[in-house]
């Protein structure tokens, strides 16, 4: 059965959001799309092995976060809702728990603004990470930025 997205309150939720200069499908790709998402997706220094990613509501996406120092960290996650090409939702099997939101809005035909939720069942659970978290988010949106400008070549 799949999961509902959470309802949470500001308290609970770690918000990063960032325009773009390109294209909402492109964007779009470059989150659903594995072979692009494994270039990007983490903190600065963090590599990926994906496992198993299929897009799909229901779907699961498992894979091992190399860190830079030191650790491997296993990821298990299923994909909760899908609307090709504005939101993608997901729920983490694995520790820490919480869901992602993410939404894809187009500003312009070049620009679009996403914004990328984290949602904790507790403002405890929220706050445990915050202080972690709010900066590598923001490293994550720096290397999209990256791999974007090497897609649209």
């Amino acid at each position: 059965m799949i999961s509902k997205i959470l309802s949470t309150t500001p308290d609970s939720e770690i918000v990063t959001s960032r325009i773009f200069k390109f294209p909402q499908e492109l964007v779009f790709k470059a989150w659903s799309q594995p072979e692009h998402l494994k270039n990007w997706w983490g903190p600065k220094g963090f590599t990926n092995t994906f496992h198993q990613f299929d897009f799909r509501e229901g779907g699961k996406w498992t894979f091992t976060m190399h860190g830079p120092d030191k650790g491997n960290y296993e990821n298990d996650v299923e994909f909760i809702k899908i609307d090709e090409p504005s939101l993608i939702a997901w729920k983490r099997h694995s520790k820490p728990l919480f869901q992602i939101l993410t939404t894809f809005e187009a500003i312009s035909e070049n620009e679009t603004k996403v914004v990328f939720k984290m949602l904790f069942e507790t403002v405890e659970e929220c706050q445990k990470l915050k202080p972690y978290v709010v900066d590598k988010n923001e490293e994550n949106f720096d290397k999209l930025e990256v791999e974007l400008a090497k897609m649209q070549l």
